[in-house]
């Protein structure tokens, strides 16, 4: 494995704790890499093979131009959807067509390393996969970690043994003590964090080196050992160990002894825990993934006050019974599966097993209604973010939906109120796949919300490029809304059939189905609604070149959302209203539009909307006299297209606008310069994408001092004005924008600065000015 590329590209998660030995089994995993494209640790839960792998990924990082990719499939119990869950890990959207031909495609021209962690329960689909992947990308290569290896061609195992730990007669070296051997090492940096100042000595060597060995090299249940000495002494915790290993010895006389050492292990923490904690650990492992506390208070709290609940988690949390984590300013909170799986058996002795996953499915299902609810707004961003947090648990409560008929009918509402996430994720096939497989539990009787979920299914068929599983679900869902007699599910259908007239280009159609359910809707005052048949309209009168009331649309999106500070749909309504302005031949203005519509693109991660933008800066580009840059432009474009975010799904007449320009830029600079240029921007992925389309790299870019993120010159001309002591207003109509659009600007300038007050943007500039002369 060569060095050269570039570092810190991928998804690897950072190290909470200090990594201990294992240098041995790093180079051997290291050279077994560099003569096999596929890589299996086994060994026992609690060994630690997931750390290794990571430690190793993040070591050999360089020799990978397109990064390490850490892909986990511990909470993935579904085999079908592998192949979903490494396109999600790579941040890649579903596509049209198979998923594992898409992943295929995006892979074979990239050279990176794959961590596929926790394969033991999916080992048939996950081996599969591995062989295609071997055979049809040749600078691939894979880093798994599973209880059984693959057993496929080409595979090199390693078995992931016990830290190493001295011999039970083994004395101290003198001078040297047995502080070198790894699980000693480990137990006396955990018990340090736990008791500042623990080292060890002549006098209690003997006892730490009897502990790792009761607990046979393992670092799972060292780590559990080393933190109680919070609450005894090394000998106490060694005799603790001593008297659970016997009764568990005599009980468990048929399993391995380094399972029986671990489940002594976990056995003796929970006996340490106070019978609040023991019932908290047991209903905690409900949830999936992990959890935030107010779903613990909502779902766990049994007859605990929300304060009692509190200091609960935080004992468990002391007690290194549940792991804390930061996600997006957020405080989240997860359990080790061996520890979640000692849980749950302790929970079924208890008959609360079956009222908890239903507590569990009602209070996620809620959370999705309420994401919903208030998906028009300017929480939105935090809305998605906290369900991308969440998919692990959302994912449980709609398989839990899958028991019976009557359980089905909260998951057809749950999974109809992820549609808006789904969408701004790029995730139509999840949608399609829990939906049709609900709809099945739950049969045909019509309801609204059956409803719902047609309409879901009909316009996320076509985004998928199934035509006619879009018509059929568009037949299914009219004629239970005429049976129904409810006009907003007959509007919903009509919108439904104007999005399948869209995809199979009948303009004049969909823009009759776009009018009729948009009327009923405005009726409603359902904005959420309104604002999915503006969209269709906008796009369905540009297919039908009426710009008068595609344009219409757009103005009238634009003021449903910028007044309520959303993102997504106002990214897309500025997108379009940059179409306009370009076809009119107002370049700057366009620009300006579509600029501020990457700006939100970017900022909840939507990018089909995100390559509309960019496709239209590549035209501008091109009529400002900068084919080169167009050409790059349409090739940043064109690669988020390919990974399943076209924008011509929403515009089809884009795909004709772009022809006429690539043949201008062409003409411009020639095939081959054109080429090389658009291969430039192929490579981009979105983040940089859209950093070169707004100007915030190379020489055009406002710098901001050493070692900042660059503002945009727009921002910097806002920063300007804040530091004059204008408000949002007086900036609006100073630039000639909205004042929500100044509000925006000041709020990525405190993003990106790391403020969190005017006065601080104000101070910077003045510092900045003072920099310059």
């Amino acid at each position: 494995m060569p060095s050269g590329g570039t570092a810190n590209v991928g998804n690897l998660p950072y190290e909470l704790t200090s990594f201990v030995g294992r240098r041995h089994e790093i180079a051997e995993i290291r050279r077994l890499l560099s003569v096999s494209r596929l890589v299996t640790l086994t060994g026992v839960g609690g060994v630690g093979k997931t750390r290794l792998a990571l430690r190793v990924a993040a070591d050999s990082s360089r020799a990978f131009d397109d990064g390490v990719w850490s892909v986990g499939l511990g909470e993935l119990y579904d085999p079908g959807a592998v192949v979903d869950t490494v396109l999600s890990a790579l941040n890649l959207r579903e596509g049209p067509g198979a998923p594992e031909t898409q992943l295929v495609e995006y892979l074979t021209p990239r050279k990176l390393l794959l961590v596929l962690d926790n394969c033991e329960h999916l080992v048939g689909p996950v081996a599969n996969l591995a062989e295609t992947l071997l055979r049809s990308c040749p600078d691939v290569r894979i880093l798994a970690t599973s209880r059984e290896p693959f057993g496929i061609g080409g595979e090199a195992v390693l078995r992931v043994p016990p830290l190493t730990l001295p011999e039970a007669r083994q004395r101290s070296v003198a001078g040297g003590g047995l502080g070198h051997y790894e699980a000693m090492t480990l137990f006396t940096e955990r018990a340090a964090t736990a008791v500042p100042g623990f080292e060890i000595t002549e006098s209690n060597e003997g006892v730490v080196a009897a502990i790792c060995r009761r607990l046979d090299g393992l670092p799972l249940a060292i780590e559990l050992a080393a933190v109680r000495l919070r609450v005894m002494s090394v000998e106490q915790i060694l005799h603790r160990l001593t008297d659970r290993f016997t009764l568990l010895t005599t009980g468990s006389r048929g399993a391995p002894s380094r399972q029986q050492t671990l489940l002594g292990s976990i056995d003796w923490s929970y006996d340490l825990c106070t019978w609040a904690e023991r019932e908290m650990w047991g209903r905690l492992t409900v949830f999936a993934g992990g959890f935030e506390l107010d779903a613990a208070e909502g779902i766990c709290s049994g007859g605990m006050t929300r304060e009692q609940v509190v200091d609960v988690v935080a004992s468990l949390i002391d007690k290194s019974i549940l792991l804390r984590e930061e996600t997006g300013g957020a405080a989240r909170y997860r359990m080790l599966e061996t520890l979640r799986d000692y849980g749950v058996e302790r929970l079924q002795e208890t008959g609360e097993f079956a009222s908890l996953l239903r507590r569990h499915r009602d209070w996620y299902a809620r959370l999705v209604l309420r994401a919903e609810s208030d998906w028009i707004s300017s929480r939105q961003l935090s809305w998605t973010l906290r369900l991308d947090a969440e998919q692990s648990n959302v994912v449980a409560a709609l398989q839990f939906c899958l028991t019976g008929p009557l359980e089905a009918n909260a998951g057809i509402r749950m999974a109809g109120a992820m549609y808006p996430y789904w969408r701004v994720r790029g995730k139509p096939r999840e949608g399609m796949r829990w939906l049709a497989q609900l709809l099945a539990v739950r049969g045909d009787e019509p309801g609204l919300e059956q409803i719902t979920a047609l309409y879901v299914l009909s316009v996320l068929s076509g985004l998928h490029g199934d035509a006619d599983a879009s018509a059929i679900y568009v037949q299914r869902g009219s004629a239970l809304a005429a049976q129904l007699g409810d006009r907003t599910a007959a509007a919903l259908m009509d919108d439904a059939a104007g999005q399948h007239a869209l995809i199979t280009l009948d303009a004049r159609a969909a823009c009759k189905h776009f009018e009729s359910s948009l009327a009923v809707f405005r009726d409603d005052g359902n904005v959420l609604y309104m604002i999915w048949s503006l969209s269709g309209l906008a796009a369905a009168s540009d297919a039908a070149e009426d710009w008068a009331r595609s344009e219409e649309c757009q103005r009238a999106m634009l003021a449903l959302t910028e007044s309520r500070g959303e993102f997504m749909y106002r990214g897309w309504a500025l997108w379009g209203a940059g179409m306009g302005a370009w076809r009119r031949g107002e370049y700057s203005g366009a620009k300006e539009l579509v600029m501020q519509g990457l700006q939100l693109a970017r900022s909840v991660d939507d990018r089909t909307g995100g390559a509309g933008c960019i496709e239209v800066l590549s035209w501008v580009a091109v009529d400002e006299g900068a084919p080169r840059r167009a050409a790059t432009l349409m090739g940043a474009a064109e690669a988020l297209a390919r990974a399943g975010c076209s924008p011509s799904i929403l515009y089809p007449r884009l795909l004709v606008h772009h022809a006429r320009c690539e043949e201008k830029a062409r003409g411009a600079i020639g095939d081959r310069a054109f080429e090389a240029e658009f291969g430039r921007g192929l490579g981009m992925r979105f983040e940089e994408a859209a950093g070169y389309a707004l100007d915030e790299s190379g020489p055009t870019a406002a710098a901001v001092g050493p070692g900042s993120t660059p503002l945009t010159r727009r921002e910097r001309q806002v920063a300007e004005l804040v530091a004059e002591g204008l408000t949002n207003r007086a900036i609006a109509d100073k630039l000639v924008i909205s004042q929500r659009t100044a509000q925006g600007h000041v709020e990525h300038i405190l993003s990106k600065l790391g403020f969190t007050s005017r006065t601080q943007i104000a101070a910077w500039v003045i510092e900045h000015r003072q920099g310059e002369s």
